[in-house]
């Protein structure tokens, strides 16, 4: 008996499968097109991002227990004064806040040496600042005789030698002081050191600036007992 021929299996092409390219979806078995990894970890960090900001700027700092100094000016003569602290609202946005190491105080008129607005420090015409670095405070004894940088006032600046005394935290949105220490020499001829130490305190929040200082009133560049 002759054997039936087998009819032949029935080839089908097998459907194509979609390759990953850069920049493409990889199609999964429902069909769905799967965005790329590089987009996913581009998402995570952006959205890590916006709640770190959004929680700091809900975030309510602490500010330090400076209070505002109210002393009345006094004058000082050619004595030592300091170290000591001095602490001021510097919070207006319309003027400067003047203040004058010949008397110890913060002025309204006659002269000053430095005037504070919100961040930004200048020194009076005449005068000058010097950037002696990340330093001890009690460790600078006598100040540089050169390299004192001027200002003059004008709206939104700043003394070049001083520049970004602080740091800025884009997480926080706060200021925090670098605590560098400046020479200061007065219109009068003068010296005084100053540490900038921070920009808040519990009197008047914001733009409330504390800095540490010693103030030569005999004319030498001294600074220190």
């Amino acid at each position: 008996m002759g054997q039936s021929a087998r009819p032949e299996r029935e080839l089908r092409p097998a459907p194509d499968l979609p390759l990953p390219l850069h920049g493409r979806g990889v199609t999964g078995r429902s069909g769905a097109a799967r965005p790329p990894i590089l987009v996913l970890v581009i998402g995570a960090a952006f959205l890590l991002l916006v709640a770190s900001l959004v929680i700091g700027s809900l975030t309510s700092p602490e500010y330090p227990a400076f209070a505002l100094t109210r002393a009345p000016p006094a004058v000082v003569g050619d004595s030592l004064v300091g170290p000591g602290t001095y602490t001021l609202d510097a919070s207006a946005t319309d003027r400067w806040r003047r203040f004058d190491f010949g008397r110890n105080a913060t002025v309204d008129s006659g002269p000053w040496d430095l005037a504070f607005r919100r961040f930004h420090l200048i020194t009076a015409p005449g005068g000058g600042i010097v950037d002696l670095g990340p330093l001890p405070f009690d460790s600078v004894v006598e100040l540089p005789a050169t390299g004192y940088a001027d200002k003059s006032p004008a709206p939104d600046s700043t003394n070049p030698a001083v520049g970004k005394w602080y740091a800025y935290s884009m997480l926080s949105h706060l200021l925090t002081s670098k605590h560098h220490v400046y020479g200061v020499r007065t219109p009068r001829g003068k010296y005084a050191k100053l540490e900038l130490l921070t920009y808040y305190c519990r009197d008047a929040g914001t733009a409330c600036i504390t800095f540490r200082y010693a103030y030569q009133g005999n004319g030498t560049r001294r600074v220190a007992p």
